[in-house]
């Protein structure tokens, strides 16, 4: 063999090693809560999981929700000895799939002994399709400890997961963690089991019900007809409250269907639809506690909007609690100065923004009469497009003809503030959905 010939076997060599420990690479994707995420190796073990998909379409957010505390009456022991089987309804369809798990409000060590992703053989239904059910995996192990404060994303799994479909994410820790990460105001029916009844698929031990989505935050899909994700960030006018629950009739929900029947047409972007609402949630004012519970939209921005999978658009409709929990008279100057303060965090990352006006809520046992001022002040700047790439008018679109300070009747739930299922829909059908096209512009 020439020394030229014996170069490129080496360099031959070199090269395939190379690709091999490409991929035999494994990581589990631990963060610290914000959004920014650290990979840690798994020592070069091939996986556990011989489900991992091929790398073909792109990774989208097909469901999430935002971590908001830590779940009263989980403070000692946690959910331990419990299976937990969250339902999370898809935005958008894929091949593959991985999920989120959050231990943000814990304060001490999640241990995660088992996890699991199936198909829903139906609607609101504990049972798993045939032939869906997976063992999740975590940097190859089928079990995690994930740090106080911190989440972890799961490794791929190669199923068919339809659009506007239920999903099952079981979780089952055997060991007392402190209080459960979890989001309150699912407007979805989950379920708990005793034991570790992960790989269950007849849905049989899940006999208590919880309104509740604990630790899990998010589902991601590969994609074949979806380009990127809009995130909706907001209060609970966005997280659905007061919508039927188990039906997926929040505003967001109605969006996403309005895209993907549009999507077709080439005249709207291919984007799924994630839901960032917390309910009470404020622009400038965080909850109490370390980390605060129901964090403000500024603090929370980096994690829910642009730590989102495939992100390209947010739209933003907050604004209501920052007037109603005031204890005294609202800044309007300051609540639109957060927004444009999130409106700059987003254009910094590309992201282009629609905003929305604030809905009207006389009869709500909040209203006063200087609060109406401060909404009409918000909505008159929102207006002006000096906030926004561009803006929806939900205001306009629900406010009663006759008396514009409050909701009219038939898009009113009762309580003067949330919006009927009717309502909801409503703020969906007069969304300009070309309004989500193109990036974000230099300046505003």
């Amino acid at each position: 063999m020439t020394k030229r010939h014996g170069y490129a076997l080496l360099a031959a060599i070199c090269s395939l090693v190379v690709a091999i420990s490409a991929a035999i690479y494994v990581g589990v994707g631990l963060d610290d809560g914000d959004g920014k995420k650290q990979e840690t190796f798994a020592g070069g073990r091939t996986s556990h999981n011989p489900a991992a998909p091929a790398s073909t379409g792109t990774w989208i957010g097909a469901w999430s929700a935002s971590p908001v505390g830590g779940e009263p009456g989980t403070e000692r022991n946690g959910l331990a000895g419990r299976s937990v089987r969250n339902v999370v309804h898809t935005s958008v369809s894929g091949t593959g799939a991985r999920v989120t798990l959050s231990n943000l409000y814990g304060q001490q060590p999640l241990t995660i002994a088992h996890a699991s992703l199936a198909v829903a053989v139906a609607a609101n239904n504990p049972a798993a399709a045939t032939g869906t059910m997976r063992r999740l995996t975590f940097g190859g192990d089928v079990s995690v400890v994930v740090p106080a404060g911190q989440q972890v994303m799961s490794d791929v799994v190669r199923v068919a997961v339809p659009q506007n479909a239920d999903v099952l994410v079981t979780t089952f820790s055997p060991t007392p963690s402190g209080p459960v990460t979890y989001h309150p105001q699912a407007r979805q029916t989950s379920y708990t089991a005793e034991g570790d009844q992960t790989e269950d698929i007849t849905g049989e031990p899940y006999t208590t019900q919880t309104t509740y989505w604990r630790y899990l935050t998010a589902l991601d899909v590969l994609s074949n007809e979806s380009e990127g994700t809009v995130v909706m960030l907001g209060d609970s006018l966005t997280d659905g409250v007061t919508s039927t629950v188990g039906a997926n009739r929040r505003w967001p929900d109605v969006l996403s269907q309005r895209l993907h029947a549009a999507a077709a047409s080439g005249d709207v972007p291919r984007y799924s639809v994630v839901n960032q609402g917390i309910s009470g949630n404020q622009i400038l004012a965080d909850g109490l506690g370390r980390p605060a519970e129901n964090p403000s939209a500024l603090s929370r921005f980096q994690r829910d909007v642009i730590g989102r999978t495939g992100v390209k658009a947010v739209v933003i409709d907050l604004g209501v609690n920052d007037i109603l929990r005031n204890p005294g008279r609202a800044d309007p100057e300051a609540i639109v100065e957060g927004l444009r303060r999130l409106v700059s965090q987003a254009h910094a990352r590309g992201l282009r923004v629609v905003g929305a006006t604030l809905m009207p809520f006389q009869g709500h046992r909040g209203y006063r009469d200087d609060r109406e001022a401060v909404r009409q002040a918000v909505n008159a700047e929102i207006r002006s497009g000096r906030v926004f790439d561009a803006v929806v008018d939900f205001d306009k679109a629900l406010r009663d003809p006759y008396n514009p300070r409050r909701l009219r009747s038939d898009y009113d739930s009762g309580d003067h503030l949330h919006p009927s299922d009717k309502g909801y829909a409503r703020m969906a059908e007069v969304f300009d959905l070309a309004s989500l096209k193109g990036s974000a512009p230099a300046e505003l």
